[in-house]
């Protein structure tokens, strides 16, 4: 651990750069369980992970966010309303004024938890869905993701949740959707929130074939433009700003200076789409907890540094595009002082066919054996699941049985 020094003064997007005493926000994987095996998953999400922190470990660590004054978290999995605890650690955070948005698939988005939700304050909800047709979502996310994501949307809408967003993965096969996106969104009174695939995870062996093209990457930039005052990306694109005019946000690449990630098992990693060994800083677990390991680690202070553009400082638009996503770059074998895979200057595609040396996925908590819910794009694996839960995070879930248990 080293302790990391910040610029005193300087503009906001650079004390941004210098990293802050705490994050702006942070993601939580609560669990690598879920019920659906989506083709992208940057996490390899499917089973439990029997290390995960326990319903009192998490207290702690919310405790240890409201000290830091942390904004909000995103919690997100796997599918994080599977842990029987969400619910409880959902209050418990709004009650030390720690805010969660939750990213979930809607399968626990009934009735009345949409009336809970909408009764509880300081708490957003984000429904995963990467098509606005069932038949492009679900050849990803699986067969009855969609009308399961809409099931839940229409409950939300019912209950008077205001807000609800549609979070989309952006890719090969949607973005001629985006205005079926958003009027889905306006259909729900939601606010649409696009994303980028990143090729990590099982996202890994699909990049290829999901990535959107380079002519669809001008469709994108195109529409956000049009549309980026009523749409959120979370600084998703700013690879995109390299066409000219730089999209709303902060352009640039907030990971282990205002972002990072939480994992089930308490490990804490720069970047939310990098769940690898690379850039893993520690273990919240540790002596100083996770204070201590955002603002004393290695890997932090190295990111929080002065960073050099590499190859891409002789380019004109390093300076709006800061040389891209560094989870896109690590994931396809390029140098993380190289371009950006997708650089809309076209230098990622020289990049990418040269020598390079993609990494090895450093965990992967895919289901064992296929399921009913498996996308048809998937290939059917062989191994013997290790429980039933490791098959289905939902066996033994009776909706009945819970619905009278409240």
């Amino acid at each position: 651990m080293t302790t990391i020094e910040r610029a005193p003064v300087g503009s906001l997007v650079q004390q941004f750069e210098y990293g802050l005493d705490a994050p702006i926000c942070l993601t939580w994987e609560l669990t690598y369980a879920c019920n659906l095996e989506c083709a992208h998953c940057l996490s390899s999400s499917g089973r439990r992970d029997p290390r995960e922190l326990t319903t009192e470990q998490c207290e702690a660590v919310i405790d240890e966010l409201q000290r830091m004054q942390v904004f909000y978290v995103n919690i997100g999995g796997g599918e994080p309303t599977i842990r029987p605890d969400f619910w409880h650690l959902l209050e418990y955070a709004v009650d030390h004024q720690v805010g969660v948005k939750f990213s979930t698939n809607g399968v626990r988005i009934t009735p009345d938890r949409a009336r809970f939700l909408a009764s509880t304050d300081y708490v957003d909800v984000q429904i995963s869905l990467d098509g606005a047709t069932a038949e492009v979502n679900d050849y990803v996310r699986g067969p009855g993701s969609y009308d399961t994501a809409l099931t839940a949307l229409q409950n939300l809408k019912d209950a008077g949740f205001r807000d609800a967003k549609i979070s989309v993965v952006c890719t090969r096969q949607n973005i001629g959707q985006l205005d079926e996106f958003k009027a889905l969104a306006d259909r729900f009174g939601a606010t649409l929130r696009l994303t980028r695939l990143r090729p990590s995870g099982r996202g890994a062996d699909v990049w290829d074939e999901l990535h959107p093209l380079p002519e669809q990457q001008r469709e994108l930039y195109d529409w956000l433009l049009a549309h980026g005052e009523d749409v959120l990306t979370g600084d998703s694109f700013f690879h995109l700003a390299a066409f000219g005019q730089a999209l709303p946000g902060l352009n640039l690449c907030g990971a282990g200076r205002v972002v990072c990630l939480i994992d089930p098992v308490g490990d804490v990693y720069a970047c939310p789409f990098a769940i690898h060994d690379e850039f893993l800083a520690g273990n919240l677990l540790d002596e100083g907890g996770f204070q201590r390991v955002w603002r004393e680690s290695e890997l932090f202070a190295d990111l929080r540094s002065p960073q050099t553009g590499g190859a891409c400082a002789k380019c004109q638009f390093f300076d709006s595009c800061r040389g891209g996503c560094m989870a896109a770059k690590f994931f396809t074998g390029l140098p993380l002082d190289g371009p950006d895979p997708e650089c809309v200057q076209g230098y990622g595609q020289s990049a990418l066919a040269g020598d390079r040396t993609v990494p090895s996925p450093s965990q992967n908590h895919s289901k064992a054996n296929p399921t009913r819910n498996q996308p048809v794009m998937l290939k059917l694996l062989t191994r013997p699941p290790v429980s039933a839960c490791a098959e289905s995070p939902l066996a033994g879930f009776d909706p009945a049985r819970e619905q009278e248990s409240r």
